[in-house]
């Protein structure tokens, strides 16, 4: 019995040396050398964001993704570029980075979306170079109701 435990023990240790192992050598690091810096210009960044005013209001029919991107009074925003990328919210093996083209207000993508749950990391720039950043989710096909 007392063999039986030791071992037990001993696969349990070892399990845990062994996950430890490849946690610490699958760290990355770190992602900005110092944390209020980078939450100050995050701050910064935000509050121009938000002084645009945009919205962003999305729309699948199964063959283009549409997005129509609106200032504070409805009108079309000053859009001087836009990039997206669409993928799964659990893995990016399905990731995809539609060309958009602009015409009437609204931006359109020729994309291929499997149903379900998708989310858009969208980035545009404003005219007077404002960054604008938002993930938008999104659910393609139909739902049951």
């Amino acid at each position: 019995m007392l063999i039986f435990a030791l071992a037990m023990f001993g696969v349990i240790i070892g399990v845990n040396i062994w996950l430890a192992v490849k946690a610490v050598g699958t760290f990355p690091g770190l992602e900005t050398p110092n944390s209020y810096v980078a939450s100050q210009v995050f701050d910064k960044e935000r509050v121009a964001q938000d002084s645009l005013g945009w919205t962003v209001t999305p729309e699948y029919d199964g063959k283009e993704l549409t997005l129509m991107i609106r200032d504070r009074q409805g009108n079309p925003a000053r859009v001087r570029s836009l990039t997206a990328t669409v993928g799964r919210p659990t893995h990016v093996r399905d990731d995809q980075t539609p060309q958009f083209t602009y015409q009437d207000g609204i931006f359109r993508a020729p994309i291929k979306l499997a149903p379900g749950t998708w989310n858009i990391h969208l980035t545009a720039e404003a005219w007077d170079g404002t960054l604008f950043r938002q993930r938008i989710d999104h659910y393609a096909g139909s739902q049951a109701q």
